[in-house]
């Protein structure tokens, strides 16, 4: 995706057409699905070298992360995770209801470098 200097999206190509919104639309999708891949990558990288365990879980959030006793193996805390990449973008309404629900509920919010 073509962006200027200041991080503004290029509306026009090199000849000076004018790039339809319906593609303009499509690749910031595009970006910000890269970006949040990104940042979900990150975090289970992060959380691995902590020595945590990271699994990849079901509706409502994105992984679920267990750490364990070194010497008993016994699960000392769960924690279900939720992955942002922006520090403003918003919860879904599932992701809100199991927040509301869970005690043990985190929103880790990442920029990735990039």
């Amino acid at each position: 995706m073509a962006r200027d200097i200041f991080g503004r999206l290029i509306k026009t190509d090199i000849t000076g057409r004018k790039i339809p919104k319906r593609q303009l639309k499509r690749e910031v999708l595009e970006e910000n699905r890269r970006r949040g891949k990104a940042a979900e990558e990150s975090f289970r990288m992060r959380a691995s070298l902590r020595g945590e365990e990271v699994e990849r879980a079901p509706h409502g959030q994105d992984y679920i992360v267990r750490k364990r006793n070194l010497f008993t193996g016994k699960t000392q805390r769960t924690t279900r995770v939720e992955v942002k990449s922006s520090p403003t973008a918003p919860l879904s309404k599932l992701q809100q209801r199991t927040q509301k629900k869970k005690s043990n509920y985190k929103v880790d919010r990442i920029n990735p470098f990039f």
